[in-house]
């Protein structure tokens, strides 16, 4: 298995500490917002827990550890899961997502996945049962180095409920030295036979001025505090997601002539970016226009870019056909004539009257 291993984001290290300090039991799970780091945070997290630099922490009558430190990057164990080949780390992804990490070859699926259909077969998004069986067995095989076994599942909210069910008894009753540890958004969509078996430990939200401060550093610098701040008001305070926008072409001036471009019936800027983001922008602007006209504040869009005109009811429903479209943002569309349609039901609703 190769794996490799993102850093820690720049506001996280008083956040690690914490963790490590808080996260007491074989079974812990980090949660917060979206694309704020708990993937790179659970990394941090794991090599601390295999380190082999120190004197391993004291065990607690819950099966986790206590006085747990950050690792030390020089040993044995350290090198091995940089490097992505420690052998008691495992990490479980779902096959959409691992492109995206540089993760392609995680040894995640079934027999039924190998040979020339899984060219074929479209990534699955979600954590199979395939991949959870072999995190039961995993679990149940001896510890290599001596210190622990480390189970990674992230986004946690990903395994189905057979997934879910299936993991469920290893969760409970962790064999030997095995932890597990799952990160995801928000704590409700984990299955509540899953939340039960775990400690819930929450990542705080960053500072404001971090954010700007990271997010100019890593879009080359070219960014003015206020482009940042929209940016991340626009993907609903994600860091992760701001960042991915930026570096796929978003820009404020887009960001503020959607609306207007709906107006006039033009397929603006935004309307090349890749279908599902298309939707979540027009999901993010029916939900502000729905605010206003219910006398409430815009979140996604900046005031000035709105103006509150169109019928509450009729972008009711709007906001149905965006969710049902939502659905099957990902099936193969012709591009230009998805969107042409999108922006001819936008325009629609967002008619005065």
């Amino acid at each position: 298995m190769v794996v490799s291993t993102p850093g820690l984001l720049p506001w996280q290290g008083p956040a690690l500490d914490d963790a490590l300090q808080c996260l007491r039991t074989a079974g812990a799970v980090v949660h917060g917002q979206p694309g704020s780091g708990q993937l790179e945070l659970a990394l941090a997290v794991a090599r601390a827990w295999l380190c082999e630099g120190h004197a391993p922490a004291a065990q607690s009558a819950s099966g986790g550890v206590s006085g747990q430190v950050r690792a030390c990057g020089q040993c044995a164990s350290c090198h091995l899961f940089d490097q992505g080949y420690h052998p008691d780390f495992k990490a479980v992804l779902p096959e959409a997502l691992q492109p995206q990490l540089g993760w392609e070859h995680l040894d995640d699926g079934g027999a039924d996945d190998k040979g020339e259909g899984a060219k074929k077969r479209k990534p699955s998004a979600d954590i199979k049962v395939d991949a959870i069986r072999q995190v039961v067995a995993f679990a149940q095989s001896s510890v290599s180095r001596g210190r622990a076994k480390v189970v990674l599942i992230h986004p946690a909210d990903r395994m189905n409920t057979v997934s879910a069910n299936t993991l469920l008894k290893t969760l409970e009753e962790p064999p030997g030295q095995v932890r597990f540890l799952l990160s995801c958004g928000a704590l409700d969509d984990l299955l509540p036979t899953v939340r039960s078996r775990c400690q819930a430990w929450r990542l705080p939200a960053p500072a404001a001025a971090d954010v700007r401060d990271w997010l100019r550093s890593e879009s080359g610098g070219r960014l003015s505090d206020e482009d940042a701040d929209l940016a991340l008001a626009a993907t609903g305070g994600s860091p992760q997601q701001a960042l991915e926008w930026l570096r796929a072409g978003w820009s404020a001036a887009v960001w503020r002539q959607v609306l207007k471009d709906i107006d006039q019936g033009v397929a603006g800027a935004w309307a090349a970016w890749p279908l599902p983001w298309v939707i979540d922008t027009l999901q993010k602007l029916c939900h502000d226009l729905a605010s206003l006209a219910a006398g409430g504040g815009a979140r996604f869009f900046p005031g000035d870019a709105l103006h509150p005109q169109a019928r509450l009811e009729r972008l009711t429903a709007w906001s149905q056909e965006l969710r049902k479209a939502r659905r099957h943002a990902d099936h193969p569309w012709n591009q230009p004539l998805r969107v042409e349609a999108l922006l001819q039901q936008a325009r629609r609703a967002v008619q005065k009257g």
